[in-house]
């Protein structure tokens, strides 16, 4: 097998075919990189955007929400086999114009797998088994402040794993990011399963020491080795810890004065419930402490353009990452690439990565005081541990290296569904 960067052609060109409502998502660095070994790639997605190179995108959708008349326990369901055979249709539609995929890569999460091997069923199948929902010590009823799950909200969410199942019943071979998210699924389907993470570019997220982050609400630009504090979600919610970070940071900014807190994320919900009508999560926790903060010295920032965020971090002289036990962010793993000082929650699965005091600090998710402490201690004592900031990257760079590792055990695995060189 050649170098990923400059792959040699295959002894035959394959046709691939990806499928996932938010396009590349997961699948941002394989499907360029398979386009790039001389296979025909194309995607299904809800929504049109900008597909990576050599990539082929086409647009499939839903033609009507979930029935309101339906029983209660079944509406999510619904809404995932409407989105399985709209991509059913979309798929049919393909192979009319005599489209055959050797292979189908499907996120199967929200349903659109289902029907996967009723429209080409020669195709091998690999899902992405990115959470399997209700078992024990994960997310749901995690955090008590939002109530113990009713026995109605169980069997609803139990529910979530019927689409999946289905696709895990038909797939020829599933892949799971991480160990933890792996040890989730039911266990006689963990041998169909290989662990193979969606990987970190380390030649591209690196340390940079003379690294400098500007912005157009930042009174001046922040550079490495400054008091900078950050904390990056997709938007800020409580499944990735906002309110717990929120009130800490009075505390924070007790012990560390001078520093900036730079907080990157958008007002809306990726995971769990919304925010109660007419508020955001994110104001909702600020609002809760806002008279206790110097507002001056905190920057919401909103998203940012994935070149700045990179920015962000290598600026960071502490990175506070939270979350529930759930499918773990690759903003955890992009800061540990760049050097930073990971302050994270004790929870499942930031453990499969970080070790406390050898890779990055840990801190009960809850724990506040011990958040405050953790974050100032790696500021304030940044020269000491900058042999614990060299570990982080390494551990990155042994075992999510997206070139060196991650992508070569993808073209493994499909070259051996396949029965030829991927």
């Amino acid at each position: 097998m050649g170098p990923v960067d400059a792959p040699t052609i295959p002894p035959r060109a394959m046709n691939i075919l990806f499928i996932h409502q938010n396009f590349p998502g997961q699948f941002r660095h394989l499907a360029p990189a398979l386009a790039a070994a001389g296979h025909r790639v194309d995607a299904l997605a809800m929504h049109r955007r900008p597909p990576p190179r050599g990539v082929t995108q086409h647009v499939y959708g839903v033609t009507r929400a979930a029935g309101t008349d339906m029983h209660p326990l079944l509406r999510e369901s619904e809404a995932k086999v409407l989105r399985g055979e709209a991509c059913a249709a979309a798929m049919l539609h393909l192979a009319k114009g005599g489209y055959r995929p050797d292979l189908v890569i499907a996120n199967p999460g929200w349903g659109e797998a289902l029907f996967v091997k009723d429209v080409f069923p020669q195709a091998r199948l690999v899902c992405l088994l990115e959470f399997f929902h209700g078992t024990p010590d994960a997310d749901f009823g995690f955090d008590p402040e939002f109530g113990q799950p009713t026995i109605e909200a169980r069997m609803k969410h139990r529910l979530k794993n019927m689409a999946l199942i289905e696709a895990m019943l038909a797939m020829d071979r599933g892949v799971a990011p991480t160990a933890w998210q792996a040890s989730r699924l039911p266990e006689g389907w963990r041998d169909r399963v290989e662990l193979i993470f969606d990987g970190i570019d380390t030649d591209r997220v690196v340390p940079d020491p003379a690294a400098s982050f500007n912005h157009a609400w930042l009174p001046a630009p922040v550079r490495a080795g400054e008091p900078v504090v950050t904390f990056v979600n997709r938007n800020l919610e409580p499944y990735r810890g906002y309110h717990v970070f929120m009130r800490a940071l009075p505390e924070i900014q007790r012990r560390l004065p001078d520093a900036r807190v730079l907080i990157v994320g958008g007002d809306g919900v990726s995971y769990g419930a919304a925010a109660p009508l007419g508020t955001t999560w994110k104001q909702r926790f600020l609002d809760e402490v806002k008279d206790r903060l110097d507002t001056t010295r905190v920057h919401f920032l909103g998203q940012l353009p994935y070149t700045d965020y990179l920015r962000l971090l290598q600026v960071s002289a502490a990175h506070v990452y939270l979350t529930y036990p759930f499918v773990l962010s690759w903003s955890c793993l992009e800061a540990m690439s760049a050097g930073c000082h990971v302050v994270g929650s004790r929870t499942a699965p930031v453990q499969d990565y970080i070790e406390d005091g050898v890779n990055g600090s840990l801190v009960d998710f809850f724990d506040t005081s011990a958040l405050a402490e953790a974050v100032a201690d790696a500021v304030g004592s940044r020269a000491r541990h900058a042999a614990l900031r060299a570990a982080a990257r390494q551990t990155i760079v042994e075992r999510c290296d997206l070139r060196r590792l991650c992508l070569p055990r993808w073209r493994e695995l499909l070259s051996t569904l396949a029965g030829q060189a991927a």
